[in-house]
């Protein structure tokens, strides 16, 4: 008996210093080590409980269940496991955080990135349509945010019809839609109507998954050109 309470009192020391050490490395609660060995490098983190975060305790999301994490860790690993761990360092990315129902203020977000802390938090809840792609939305706001000199925005709306103009923010706009449009006229979705750093998130999604087809759209085919031009010289090696 009194080794069984040894090892049960070592269990929980390893696993609150197992927590203590997550807090310490990207300032998120209540997660636990989910994989560590995989082939880019990436660290995967799941809640075991719901948590907060933000100056205001504004972002929000709850834990999930094993299921969940198993079945979604299967997708997202398969869609990151395409980046290098050479490229993962540059854009400055290192920690996948998993949980459920994330939101800002209130307005649920497929995912948060935070380039200072190398850290993507990701719903595992967000509409299964679109999850994969978003992934990789949101890895690009990862490496948009640390190269905005590459990805200028005033450049970018230069590409749009000149009466076009974006809301003054995201959540400024009901334009919500993420579903490709047949006929692009310059945008790949509803969304991407949003503000200029949104529309480039979506054009990269979508040279990722291999949603694009050539097409006669002038203005998307700028679009993708820029893109692709930036990606090239932050990565040669970087293949869509």
């Amino acid at each position: 008996m009194r080794i069984f309470k040894l090892v049960l009192i070592s269990f929980f020391l390893i696993t609150s210093a197992n927590s203590n050490s997550i807090y310490n490395l990207i300032k998120i609660p209540n997660l636990e080590i989910y994989e560590l060995k995989t082939p880019n490098k990436l660290k995967y983190f799941y809640a075991t409980k719901p948590f907060r975060l933000g100056v205001q305790k504004n972002i929000a999301c709850s834990n999930s269940d094993k299921k969940t994490y198993d079945k979604k860790y299967q997708i997202i690993s398969k869609n990151l496991n395409r980046y290098s761990k050479e490229f993962l360092k540059k854009i400055n990315l290192k920690y996948i955080v998993m949980c459920e129902n994330l939101s800002i203020s209130g307005i649920n977000t497929a995912g948060i990135p935070d380039h200072v802390m190398k850290t993507l938090i990701v719903d595992l809840k967000f509409n299964e349509k679109y999850f994969e792609r978003v992934i990789h939305h949101e890895l690009f706001h990862i490496i948009n945010d640390g190269f905005k000199e590459l990805f200028n925005e005033d450049d970018w709306k230069t590409f749009n019809n000149p009466n076009f103009k974006y809301a003054e923010c995201s959540t400024c706009s009901k334009k919500l839609g993420l579903e490709t449009y047949k006929k692009t006229d310059g945008f790949f979705t509803e969304y991407s109507m949003t503000i200029p750093s949104e529309d480039m998130a979506e054009v990269y999604s979508h040279l990722i998954m291999g949603n694009y087809k050539n097409s006669d759209d002038k203005i998307l085919n700028q679009k993708i050109k820029f893109i692709k031009d930036r990606l090239n010289e932050i990565d040669n090696t970087f293949l869509f």
